[in-house]
């Protein structure tokens, strides 16, 4: 390994350490954010009014899942854990798994039955996957 190598390797390792170290964000900008997301969802919601039957619960969901996913990955932004890095992949999970449950409701019978036994199983191969990362 030349002189050249060696030092691009620990400048580069350097500036990752130091970047891992470094907050993310101030509080200010947290407060910031946390708002955004909130009145996004209340905005996201309110578009769902318009709608009607299951499409309009659907709708609902996802803006619900959205804003949960959106505070998780925040809070994994704002305070870099590894278990806030797990609770954002459990939330991405959780939200795609309500989503999938509510969309089956569109179908009927053994149809229904079917969808949502696949939504479980792939919420729980997510979650799986989520504590993996722990």
């Amino acid at each position: 390994m030349t002189i050249k190598t060696f030092t691009a390797i620990a400048l580069c390792t350097a500036s990752m350490f130091a970047v891992a170290q470094t907050p993310a964000m101030n509080k200010a900008e947290y407060d910031a954010a946390k708002d955004r997301i909130e009145m996004n969802y209340k905005t996201a919601k309110k578009s769902c009014d318009a709608m009607k039957d299951n499409a309009k619960d659907v709708c609902q969901v996802e803006a619900k899942g959205t804003e949960k996913v959106e505070k998780a990955e925040l809070e994994r932004k704002y305070k870099t854990t590894a278990a806030n890095a797990r609770k954002f992949e459990e939330a991405k999970a959780d939200s795609t798994y309500d989503i999938a449950k509510e969309k089956c409701e569109d179908q009927a019978g053994d149809a229904q039955k079917v969808c949502k036994a696949d939504a479980k199983a792939v919420h729980e191969r997510a979650k799986t996957a989520a504590k993996g990362k722990a």
